[in-house]
């Protein structure tokens, strides 16, 4: 299950824990990564909370955790090479992995056809 968030991170739900990304949108206009900080697994982070920190050529932003729960995983791939994000952020250019604490949060995601109407 796809799910995405208003501030252009990605959500793939296995089970109880959910993958982590920005989507293509966020990619395309932060443009050329150059740096990529992600959590400390074992982190506990609430739903809103500044999880990682990507830098671009043109700005740094903010990446929010769009659900509660544990870091269990981060991509160090991403931050060895942070144009993976861009040439993938759907795939190889995942963020972090996030053991839920509250699986329904995910009701108040949106799904494609909202998140494309979010950014049409």
């Amino acid at each position: 299950m796809l799910k995405f968030t208003e501030d252009h991170e990605w959500v793939r739900i296995e089970g109880d824990v959910a993958t982590i990304g920005i989507t293509e949108h966020a990619a395309e206009q932060l443009g050329d990564l150059v740096f990529v900080e992600l959590p400390d697994v074992g982190k506990q982070v609430g739903k809103g909370d500044n999880a990682a920190v990507v830098e671009s050529v043109k700005a740094a932003s903010d990446v929010y955790a769009p659900l509660s729960g544990e870091i269990v995983e981060a991509n160090q791939a991403i931050v060895d090479d942070p144009s993976q994000v861009n040439s993938d952020p759907a795939n190889a250019g995942w963020f972090f992995k996030l053991k839920l604490s509250n699986a329904s949060e995910a009701e108040n995601l949106l799904d494609e056809d909202a998140y494309k109407a979010l950014i049409a």
